[in-house]
C-alpha cells in the first residue's frame, strides 16, 4: 500500500493544462502541488485580451479557477519556483524545488505603499517590455495570488530600506534567499508550457530595427485594457491610430531555419487581432499575408465571418523582407504573390509578426530522461512511468485543447497512483 505521501501529485506549470490538471486531481481526491516559475498563476492565457472564436475574455474562466484552487484545502502552490532534480520511480519521486525570493511576504495587502515610494522602473515582462512599470510591482492586475514584487534591481539599490520602510503591514523581506523544499509524490504532470518564438532572429522582417514591426502577443497586450496603451491599438513609434495593418503568418514559422512546424493557431490569432482593429478603426486596411489558413473543424465559420470584411484582404504570399518606405513613416512589404506568381511591395503603417509558439522544453528540459521529437515538445503524454506530458509542453495547442489535455493527465497521474 502506497503511503499517503506518495498518493499526491506534482504539477509543474500553471497554465490552462496545468491548472487544469490540478484542480481536477484535487476535487477527484489528491493532494496536489503546483510549481510556478512566474509569480503569479495562470500562464500565457492570463495575457491574452480576448478568446476566439467567441471573442471573450479569459478573465472570468481564470477567476473561477484561482477561486476552486483557493478553496482547496488539497492544492498547494508555489510561485517564482521551479524543479532543480526528480529522483525515485513511480510511485515514490523525490522532487527538488528552488523557491526564489519575491522579497514579499503573505502579509501583503496589495496597498501599493511600496509602489509610490520607488522610483527605479524596469521593463513590464508582462507586457513584453513594451511599457515600464516601478520595481516594487503586482504582476497584473488580476494577478493571483494577489501579492506584490520587488525586482532584484530594487533589492541591490539604495532605495529597498525605504520601500521597505514604507509598507505599513512589515510585509517586505529585504532579507529573503533561495531556498528548497523536497516534495515526495506518487506521479508528475509536466505543462510548463509554450514561449513566442524570438522575432529577433527574423533578420529580414526588422522587428529590432522598426518599432511599428511588433509580434502577435504583443497586439494582444495592447489590444487589453490593462496593456500598454489600456486598449488603444497605435503605431509604437508615434502613438498615431494606423490607417493600415499588415499581419504577416508564419513568421518563422514552416522554416527550417526557425520553427520547421506550424503552431496551428497563429492565423486564428491573426484573425481575431484583425477585429480588434477593426473595432477601433474602421477605416484601417488590413492585410492578411498567408501560406494556408489553418481554421478546421467549427473555427471555419469564424474564418468565414471575417472574410467577409471588405477591409480585409487576405493575401497568399510569403512575406520576403520588410523595410522603411519612401516617406520613412510607413512600411513597405515586399511580397511574393504565389496566385499571380509576381512580386509585389505593399506599404502600410503597421506590421504584426505571427510568430509561432515554441516549447519551453526546447531548452529547459526535464530534470530526467523523457523522449523529445525534432522540435523540442515532449514526444508522448506518457513521458515516463509516472510522468506525464500536458499541452504545449507535448503538442502547440489552443486554449480548449489545453484544458481537455490538462484533464487527460490528470486521469493518467490518478491511474499511475491508483496501480501502485
Amino acid at each position: 500500500m502506497a503511503s499517503t505521501e506518495t498518493q499526491s501529485i506534482l504539477v509543474v506549470g500553471s497554465g490552462m493544462s496545468g491548472m487544469t490538471a490540478a484542480i481536477e486531481a484535487a476535487e477527484a481526491g489528491y493532494d496536489v502541488y503546483i510549481v510556478e516559475k512566474n509569480p503569479y498563476l495562470g500562464g500565457r492565457v492570463a495575457q491574452i485580451h480576448n478568446y476566439f472564436p467567441t471573442l471573450c475574455p479569459p478573465y472570468c474562466g481564470l477567476e473561477i479557477n484561482f477561486r476552486r484552487i483557493k478553496q482547496n484545502p488539497r492544492i498547494r502552490f508555489f510561485t517564482m519556483a521551479e524543479v532543480e532534480s526528480i529522483a525515485g520511480e513511480e510511485g515514490n519521486f523525490d522532487a527538488m524545488i528552488k523557491l526564489n525570493p519575491r522579497y514579499v511576504n503573505e502579509k501583503c495587502t496589495v496597498c501599493g505603499k511600496c509602489a509610490e515610494a520607488c522610483t527605479i522602473e524596469i521593463e513590464n515582462p508582462f507586457n513584453y517590455g513594451m511599457n515600464k512599470i516601478k520595481a516594487a510591482y503586482l504582476p497584473h492586475d488580476m494577478a493571483f495570488p494577489a501579492r506584490y514584487v520587488l525586482d532584484l534591481s530594487l533589492v541591490k539599490s539604495n532605495e529597498a530600506q525605504k520601500v521597505k520602510d514604507s509598507c505599513p503591514y512589515d510585509a517586505i523581506e529585504l532579507d529573503m534567499t533561495p531556498k528548497t523544499v523536497n516534495l515526495k509524490v506518487g506521479a508528475i504532470i509536466w505543462a510548463t508550457g509554450w514561449r513566442p518564438y524570438d522575432a529577433n532572429k527574423l533578420d529580414t522582417y526588422g522587428f529590432a530595427q522598426y518599432p511599428d514591426v511588433i509580434t502577435n502577443v504583443m497586439m494582444e497586450r495592447m489590444a487589453s485594457w490593462t496593456g500598454p496603451t489600456q486598449g488603444k491599438i497605435v503605431r509604437p513609434s508615434d502613438g498615431e491610430a494606423p490607417r493600415s495593418v499588415a499581419f504577416v503568418q508564419c513568421a518563422g514559422s514552416r522554416d527550417e531555419n526557425h520553427l520547421p512546424f506550424c503552431s496551428g493557431v497563429c492565423c486564428l490569432a491573426s484573425m481575431k487581432h484583425a477585429t480588434y482593429v477593426r473595432e477601433q478603426h474602421p477605416d484601417a486596411q488590413i492585410y492578411i499575408f498567408f501560406i494556408d489558413i489553418r481554421a478546421t473543424d467549427r473555427l471555419e465559420d469564424f474564418y468565414a465571418k471575417v472574410k467577409e470584411d471588405k477591409k480585409i484582404q487576405f493575401f497568399k504570399g510569403k512575406v520576403a523582407k520588410i523595410t522603411q518606405d519612401q516617406t520613412g513613416k510607413g512600411l513597405l512589404l515586399r511580397v511574393e504573390d504565389t496566385t499571380a506568381e509576381a512580386l509585389q511591395e505593399i506599404s502600410v503603417d503597421m506590421v504584426v509578426l505571427a510568430t509561432g509558439m515554441q516549447p519551453n522544453t526546447s531548452e529547459v528540459r526535464l530534470p530526467v530522461e523523457v523522449p523529445y521529437d525534432d522540435y523540442g515538445f515532449v514526444a508522448t503524454q506518457n513521458a515516463k512511468a509516472g510522468i506525464y506530458a500536458a499541452g504545449c509542453t507535448r503538442t502547440p495547442t489552443g486554449v480548449s485543447e489545453a484544458v481537455q489535455d490538462g484533464t487527460a493527465a490528470a486521469l493518467k497521474a490518478i491511474q499511475s497512483i491508483a496501480r501502485r
